[in-house]
């Protein structure tokens, strides 16, 4: 895919407070405020492929911060890469969120909270976890 540098210009709707994608444009917004001395540069792109070009931004930065957070190891030892698992049709129940998430009707999360007494597995193999 080629690369375009492009500017857009996006306007705040206070109804719109809370929508996905807000919260980015404010950013930069004020990014662009702030910056002096700014040549502006407009590509005539087709409308529909505004919303492509922002899904993928968002997937690279959601890439980026998955990286150096520390949570969610069970997660990233299933999908190591947020584009993989977006590629996947996969059905979510609880019992799916259960195994890639480690949270859930398992012994040993209900033990962690002090819900149980208990984490050892019914089959007395150890701990119920998602291993």
């Amino acid at each position: 895919m080629e690369q375009h540098e492009w500017s857009v210009e996006f306007s705040w709707i206070k109804a719109h407070a809370g929508h996905r994608g807000n919260e980015m444009v404010d950013q930069k917004e004020k990014e662009g405020a702030k910056t002096k001395n700014i040549e502006e540069c407009y590509i005539k792109i087709p409308k529909n492929a505004v919303p492509s070009e922002l899904k993928e931004q968002s997937v690279k930065q959601w890439q980026r911060e998955r990286v150096y957070t520390t949570k969610g190891a069970i997660t990233k030892a299933f999908f190591p890469t947020i584009e993989d698992r977006l590629k996947l049709r996969l059905k979510t129940t609880p019992n799916y969120t259960t195994i890639v998430t480690g949270h859930g009707n398992l012994r040993s999360y209900s033990y962690k909270y002090k819900i149980i007494d208990n984490p050892m597995c019914p089959c007395k193999r150890g701990h119920q976890t998602v291993q």
